[in-house]
Parts: C-alpha cells; sequence; structure tokens
C-alpha cells in the first residue's frame, strides 16, 4: 500500500516555514512535483502558493491537511528559476513564499494561466501558384458584397498584413473578414503578441561599428570566456563605448542559439538602450520593469522563459526572469544603487547576477566608468576578470573636473558669477549646458528671516521642502503636504524666504537671466508624464541650444553630443554624512554627470561648485581622478574595517513609541551577543542606536549592526535574531527588518 502524498506549499506569508496541503483530486499533466502553482486556502483567505516538496510525511496527522483547491499548471516552473529564489531567501533572509512572490508577475501571482497571447495577422492571399488573384478573379468571388470589397483594398495597401485590431478601428467586422477568408481570397495566421519577430531576416539590422585597440581586446577576452561562468569586470571611462562591447558579444551570444540579459539601473534608461537594441538586432527583444502593465510584464515573462525573446532588457527585478538558454548576463552602470532594493525583499541585482552566473554557467560582465568598491576590490585581486577602456572613440576627450569656490561672489538660485560666465559662454555658441542640482522643489527649505524659525514636518525628522509648481511644503520622507503658510507660526512674521537651491529654482533663476533660452528642467516632479522623459531627451537630441536643469536622472548613460558645460551647483551633499559609503556615491556621481560632456569633437568642461574646495576628496577626484579616490576610500575602509573588508547586516525596528522599539531591539541583541558568545563566532553586534532619522511618518527607528568577515558567521547571527524576534512578544507591535549588505545605512 503506498502512503499518501503530502505537498509541500510555499505560499506569500511573512512565516518562514512552508505548509502541507493534500493534493486535489486532479492532478497536473506532469504529476505531483516542485514547481507546480496551486490555489490553496490559507486562513481565512484563498491565495496562490507553489509547490516545493513532495513526499509522505508531515507534522500534522494526514486527515487534518487541508486539500488544494485548484491545480493551476500542467507543467512545473523552471528548476533554475526556483533554485534562484531559494538562494535569494536563503541569502537575504526573507520568507521563501514571499520570496517567490516577488519574483513571479503580478498576474501569475493571481492565478492567471502562464501561456502566450496571441494575435491575428490578415494578408491577401494568393493562388496556388503563388500569383495574384486577376481583377475578374476577384470581382466573381465578391459579387456585390461591397464593404468586403473595401476591405480587400485596404488589405492590398498593406502587403505585410494588418491586426485584426488595426483593421477593426477602420470600421470593419469580423464577419466581413471571415466572408472574405471564406472565399479564399485573405488569410490569417496567429503570432505572438511578444517576443513573436520573423527569424528569417538577418540577425544584425545594422553593422556593428569598427572597435579601437581597447574595444578589440576586450571582446576577444570576453570571447574565451563566452561558454562559461566568468565575472568580468569592464571599467571604462564615460563614453568609452561600453555599450558597442556589449552589442558585439551579445551578437556572438545570439548565434550561438542563446539568449541575453541586460540590466539597466533606471527605467529612464530603458527606452534608449531598447532603441540602440533594436536598430542593432532583428530579433526579438522585451522589456521587464515597474511602469509595464501587468499584461505586458506577464508576456514578457512568457516569451523569455519559453526562449523566444532573445534579450530581455530590464531594472533590477528582471534578474528573476527566466530564460530557457542564458547565454550572459550584463549589468550596466554596476555601481548604481539602483539594483538594490531597499523595502520588503532588499536583494542586490547584480550580486544575484553573478550568483545566476554561477549556476548556469554564463558569463557576467560588469559594467560602469566608477566600479563599486567591492567590485574593484575583487577585480585587482583577480576574482574578476578586468577590462578597462580608457579613450573615447574619434577625437572626444574627457572633460577636467574644475573646482568652483562658493565663498567668493555672490550666487543666485545656487548659481555662482564664474559659472553663469561659462553657462552663457557656450550658449552663445550654439551648445548645449546641463545644470546639475540633485535637489528637486524651489528650495530645501523655507525659513522665518524674523526669528530664524524653519518648517518641518510635523510628522518626521526633516525639514519641508519649498515647491512652487504647485506651491506647497512638501516632506520628501513621507510625502505629506502643507500650503505655503502667510505668516511665521512663531514670530508671526510675514517674512518668508526660501533657503538654498533646488532645481524650480535654478529654472526659475536661470529664465531671469536668460529669457531667449529654452530651458528644460527634468526632475521627477517635471517628468511624472508617461513618456515625458522620452520626449526631453528626444528634443536635446535634435541638437539645438538649451539648458539642462537635472537631477540624475540626466546623470548616468545618456549620450548628449552637444552638451559642452556641466554645472554641478553643489557638491558638498555627499562630504560630511554620518554614512560611510556617501564619500563613494558622491565621486561616482561627479564622474558620472561629467561624463554627459565632451562625448563628440566638441570640448567639454565641468564646473563643480563647492563651500570646501580644499576638502581632500574632492581635490583627489578633480586632480587625480576616480581610481586614486578609490585606492583612499579602500584603504580607509581597511583600516576601519567596513565593507568590502567586512560583511554587514543592518536590523532596523519601527513603532509608535520609542521605548517599545528600543526595548525590543535591545533585548533581541543581547540574545543575539549571547549567541556569538557561547558559539565563539567571529561577528560582531552592535547597537541598538535610533536611526539617522529617528522619527519618520511618526513612527520611531531604531538600527542594529551586525558585522563579521565571515559571511557564514554574519548570517547563524542574523539567523539567531530572527529567531529570538519570532518568539518576542513586542515584535507584534513593532515593525522590523533584515537588510543583508546594506547600501544605505539610514
Amino acid at each position: 500500500m503506498s502512503l499518501p502524498l503530502v505537498l509541500h506549499v510555499a505560499v506569500p506569508s511573512p512565516l518562514r516555514r512552508l505548509f502541507d496541503y493534500r493534493p486535489s483530486r486532479t492532478a497536473p499533466e506532469c504529476g505531483w512535483c516542485k514547481g507546480i502553482r496551486v490555489r490553496v486556502s490559507f486562513g481565512n483567505r484563498t491565495v496562490v502558493g507553489i509547490v516545493m516538496g513532495v513526499d509522505s510525511n508531515s507534522d500534522l496527522p494526514y486527515a487534518d491537511l487541508k486539500p488544494v483547491t485548484d491545480v493551476l499548471d500542467d507543467a512545473p516552473l523552471p528548476e533554475d528559476w526556483l533554485q534562484l529564489c531559494e538562494f535569494t531567501a536563503r541569502y537575504y533572509q526573507y520568507p521563501l513564499g514571499e520570496t517567490l512572490a516577488h519574483a513571479l508577475p503580478k498576474l501569475l501571482r493571481q492565478g492567471r494561466a502562464l501561456e502566450a497571447q496571441t494575435r491575428e495577422r490578415w494578408k491577401v492571399a494568393t493562388q496556388k501558384n503563388g500569383t495574384p488573384f486577376s481583377e475578374e478573379e476577384k470581382s466573381e468571388r465578391l459579387g456585390r458584397a461591397t464593404r468586403q470589397k473595401a476591405l480587400l483594398a485596404l488589405l492590398e495597401q498593406h502587403p505585410l498584413g494588418m491586426f485584426s485590431s488595426a483593421i477593426m478601428a477602420h470600421g470593419f467586422t469580423r464577419p466581413q473578414l471571415e466572408g472574405l477568408e471564406y472565399k479564399g481570397l485573405i488569410s490569417h495566421q496567429q503570432e505572438w503578441v511578444t517576443g513573436g519577430a520573423s527569424s528569417s531576416k538577418p540577425l544584425l539590422a545594422e553593422p556593428a561599428l569598427p572597435l579601437n585597440r581597447e574595444q578589440g581586446e576586450a571582446l576577444s577576452r570576453l570571447h574565451q570566456v563566452i561558454n562559461e561562468f566568468a565575472p568580468v569586470l569592464l571599467h571604462g571611462i564615460t563614453g568609452s563605448g561600453k555599450t558597442e562591447v556589449y552589442l558585439q558579444l551579445i551578437d556572438a551570444v545570439l548565434r550561438r542559439g542563446k539568449q541575453a540579459l541586460v540590466l539597466v539601473p533606471e527605467i529612464g534608461l530603458t527606452p534608449q538602450t531598447l532603441s540602440r537594441f533594436r536598430k542593432r538586432f532583428n530579433a526579438p527583444i522585451v522589456v521587464m520593469h515597474s511602469n509595464m502593465s501587468d499584461t505586458e510584464r506577464l508576456d514578457g515573462w512568457e516569451a523569455a522563459r519559453s526562449g523566444r525573446a532573445k534579450i530581455v532588457i530590464g531594472t533590477r527585478s528582471a534578474i528573476f526572469t527566466p530564460m530557457q538558454a542564458l547565454g550572459t548576463i550584463i549589468v550596466d552602470e554596476e555601481h548604481d544603487n539602483s539594483f538594490k532594493q531597499q523595502d520588503t525583499l532588499r536583494y542586490n541585482a547584480r550580486d544575484l547576477a553573478l550568483v545566476r552566473g554561477r549556476r548556469e554557467n554564463v558569463p557576467v560582465i560588469l559594467g560602469s566608468a566608477t566600479p563599486s568598491l567591492e567590485t574593484l576590490l575583487h577585480a585587482r585581486q583577480g576574482r574578476y576578470c578586468y577590462l578597462r577602456l580608457t579613450q573615447r572613440p574619434g577625437n572626444a576627450m574627457p572633460a577636467k573636473l574644475e573646482l568652483v569656490d562658493l565663498r567668493i561672489g555672490q550666487r543666485r538660485g545656487g548659481i555662482g558669477a564664474v559659472a553663469l560666465k561659462a553657462i552663457k559662454a557656450q550658449l552663445e555658441a550654439g551648445h548645449q549646458v546641463l545644470v546639475f542640482i540633485n535637489r528637486r522643489g524651489f528650495a530645501p527649505t523655507l525659513s522665518c528671516q524674523a526669528c530664524g524659525y524653519v518648517f518641518e514636518c510635523s510628522h518626521c525628522d526633516a525639514r519641508l521642502t519649498y515647491h512652487r509648481q504647485p506651491p506647497m511644503l512638501l516632506c520628501h520622507h513621507c510625502e505629506h503636504r502643507w500650503p505655503i503658510p502667510d505668516a511665521c507660526p512663531k514670530c508671526q512674521s510675514a517674512d518668508l524666504r526660501p533657503l538654498g537651491a533646488g532645481t524650480e529654482r535654478a529654472e526659475e533663476t536661470l529664465a531671469e537671466l536668460l529669457p531667449d533660452v529654452r530651458i528644460l528642467r527634468i526632475d521627477r516632479d517635471s517628468m511624472r508624464r508617461r513618456h515625458a522623459l522620452e520626449e526631453a531627451i528626444d528634443e536635446i537630441k535634435r541638437n539645438e541650444p538649451c539648458l539642462l536643469v537635472g537631477t540624475q536622472i540626466l546623470a548616468k548613460g545618456h549620450h548628449f553630443p552637444h552638451v559642452t558645460l556641466v554645472v554641478v551647483v553643489n557638491a558638498d551633499g555627499g562630504l560630511y554624512s554620518a554614512d560611510f559609503r556617501a564619500p563613494e556615491h558622491m565621486a561616482q556621481l561627479l564622474v558620472q554627470v561629467a561624463g554627459r560632456t565632451g562625448r563628440s569633437s566638441l570640448p567639454g568642461q565641468v564646473l563643480i561648485q563647492t563651500m570646501h574646495p580644499d576638502d581632500p576628496m574632492l581635490t583627489t577626484l578633480t586632480t587625480e581622478g576616480y581610481d586614486a579616490l578609490a585606492d583612499q576610500l579602500l584603504d580607509e575602509r581597511r583600516m576601519a574595517q567596513l565593507p568590502p573588508f567586512q560583511h554587514m547586516a543592518l536590523l532596523r525596528f519601527e513603532g509608535a513609541q520609542m521605548e517599545q522599539v528600543m526595548t525590543l531591539a535591545q533585548e533581541v541583541a543581547d540574545t543575539a551577543r549571547a549567541h556569538i558568545q557561547q558559539h565563539q563566532l567571529p561577528a560582531l553586534c552592535m547597537g541598538p542606536s535610533p536611526a539617522p532619522m529617528e522619527r519618520r511618518q511618526n513612527r520611531y527607528h531604531v538600527q542594529l549592526l551586525v558585522t563579521s568577515e565571515q559571511r557564514s558567521a554574519r548570517h547563524d547571527t542574523v539567523a539567531c535574531l530572527i529567531q529570538a524576534l519570532a518568539q518576542h512578544p513586542l515584535a507584534r507591535r513593532c515593525r522590523w527588518s533584515v537588510d543583508i549588505d546594506p547600501q544605505l545605512m539610514g
């Protein structure tokens, strides 16, 4: 007698375990196995879970197990995809059920069938010998059907055919199409909505660009590792042609019958990357990012899984896209913080790309002009293949960075006299200028000139940002809004003035000083409308004289050949931060924004305004470059025993009462320290301490830091903390989260 089957199912729940169910009466065609989606009753709701194990063992009596409500798949989800999710859940200390739910498209989480969408393409039919029907033959078959005759005439204007939706938009009906098809004058075929491009065309839609010596050597080295796992750092200065190397590598990958996954940090970079790839390849390309509709994401996911999509381009979540024949993973701008998820499942897509590359035995290319210190250290120690690109194509030369002392002279809208003079000169010469200010709004705060009162958020330990479009005071941390006050609430003075400068103020000031110049402000506020950023980029690329005022949306990846001057309004934000990574991020941002100029035969200039022109880090960056500053920062990190020389985990606690939050954090920290001492682990548990922003959204925030030279010791300690939290009564009143390898310490 065979033992009854027990299904171990992962459901989207904060509980860190699998749940046992009995099989339903109807089994999937492939039989019960790991990877089958099922609908199950969980508590007082019905959820979609994934079977992660099948055996005959359960901690509960078999009769007490609930049966599976419904089977959603006849075939399991890909095994390599499941393994990636299981690793992610283990490494980032996150519940498996919620990890799987995060990695699935929303419609699959809701129980939608995993099948490709198709559409009908209608074409004019030909005779058996391939020749068109004669006018007499068409007239005889059509008879008096005038609408069918008009429909046939429409299709004759489109030799490649038309989709049903386009035909209906011209006022025709389904019966008219079917009538023409019955008469043999037209035919139709089903095509996939996503990833259904014809494979009969040559792979390249346009020829590859010639490579310089460095690019050629880099591509040759990549060809040597194209069939194996190899982590590669492609360290190329801005404008050095890293994308062309990517394209030619992907060409070789596709010719081997494989697929390519390309990760970009920002949604704003996706359209231009997609455009360049589509110009180069006659291959199905899909895009994966959060601004897509649920249906589009599901179609792209299925096209990649089935192998129809040959190239997948996406932001960080695209790392979870299953691919039938993965051939390479490319992480562009690998240093960018956008690859790190900052809430819920706090994974780093760059690091998971390396894990996935090792598991699927494919090369992983990390590209950057300013590599993260972790990646740079691995490359210099020989763990990664290290490729350098130090030249720009043609006569283009990297612009030099110049410091401008803001302590000298007056400023208007944050812009000093030296920068304003340079802006006017470049605009008069018919060029474009980028004014970079990484602070949206009109001003960082509003202040009373009589008593010095500064308007602060009543929900957070933060000042309110003054906006004029529309007029309001806005907290950029909790998004609460207040109307502009008429008087100071402390002394009733009406003399309220904005302090500092944001993008709105810089735009307004420059519009007053340069009334005849076209000014484009590009920040999160001005680019909210769909396709607004793409339209602005297209206008810039028309190469007409204009002045760009923007945040870091413009700082990376864009090619603006007519930008000859970049002005950084204030470079001091990252100099004296409590976050030890701030100098690294500051340097990367400055180098990236400087890379928007000097990308053609026109020389570029970069002016960096600062109140601290003698700061050693700024001096090193501007005189010796990013590599020299990276060496300096690595030495400091080594002495201070900070990443990449230590592995960190940050536990965050929050609650409505500070006393409860601190008590919870202190007691679980004491448990962890006792665990470390008992097992003699080479780890430290530091804190708890208030977060840099202690109060946010009327909740108090406390942090606990775990560090170790060994990942295993760190994970062991964090697991002890999680176990203590699961049993602590205060954990139900406070929220807590685990951030493995945190990138932001706030």
